[in-house]
């Protein structure tokens, strides 16, 4: 049985994550008791969750935006737990759970390499498993599972468009046998399309911010530069790179350490502007 909303999770998420919460349910009954609504991959229609794609967007970090998803998976489908774990660097990573057994199973996947989650992101396909005690393809994660109290899982893989890679999986996990109804894998699927468009999103608003904020620092310490050594701005960017190639620290890490203490690390062999 599913548990109630967590809102004190959701206490910084903007003011569209109620309405959103209202907007899913909503539109989750009518996708169960409307028979012409099919299957994610066949017909569904566009405009069933267009609603749920704005509001999932309009959320300003991934972070929200994920817990948004798990908390909303609760409310919406057949499951006890959920979990969103994103691929950060080549790894699955945790990202939002609602209870610590959803921890502890992807922790016993990412530390084997092996289970439903790694199958759903390297294969980028669902995996739906209605009895954990008859499952025999990841014995490690099996056995953790059962320990848990699961007997029923559906991971649908964060997917942004046909052949684009897999951003994360969406993992619904319930206590009781065989818990996923079909109507419940077609509304992860719906959920699972408008997360990971919104998780892609809010990513490339992240690195967008993180850009900026690496130039004006940069521009900043190029400035310090400028004046202490009577540099010219392509000059004294080359010192900065030089000291972040030779020191192994990120061009935006040595300005900031220049800005906040006006030292260089251990200046490098054959500093760029020495003999001017």
């Amino acid at each position: 049985m599913a548990t109630n909303f967590n809102h004190d999770a959701l206490t910084d998420a903007r003011s569209t994550v109620r309405p959103l919460r209202n907007l899913l349910t909503f539109e989750v009954l009518r996708v169960k008791e409307d028979s012409s609504v099919e299957v994610p991959g066949t017909a569904a229609p566009a405009d069933v969750f267009a609603e749920l794609a704005i509001a999932l967007h309009d959320l300003p970090t991934v972070d929200e935006t994920v817990d948004a998803v798990v908390h909303f998976a609760l409310q919406a489908l057949n499951c006890s737990y959920a979990g969103v774990a994103l691929l950060t660097r080549g790894r699955p990573e945790i990202a939002a759970v609602t209870a610590p057994v959803v921890e502890a199973i992807y922790q016993t996947q990412i530390s084997t390499r092996q289970g439903p989650l790694v199958t759903a992101l390297h294969n980028r396909s669902t995996v739906l498993i209605r009895d954990t005690t008859n499952e025999t393809r990841w014995p490690d994660w099996v056995a953790k599972v059962n320990e848990l109290g699961v007997r029923s899982v559906l991971d649908v893989p964060l997917a942004v468009g046909n052949g684009s890679a897999t951003v994360g999986v969406l993992g619904l996990y319930s206590t009781r046998l065989d818990a996923f109804s079909d109507d419940d894998e077609a509304v992860a699927h719906i959920l699972a399309r408008h997360a990971s468009v919104a998780v892609a999103s809010a990513r490339r608003d992240k690195n967008m911010a993180e850009a900026v904020d690496a130039r004006k620092l940069v521009g900043q310490a190029m400035g310090i530069l400028m004046e202490r050594f009577d540099l010219d701005a392509d000059r004294a960017f080359t010192v900065l790179r030089r000291y972040s190639q030779d020191s192994n620290i990120k061009l935006r890490d040595v300005a900031q350490q220049l800005i906040d203490t006006r030292k260089l690390p251990d200046p490098p062999a054959n500093p760029p502007f020495a003999g001017r």
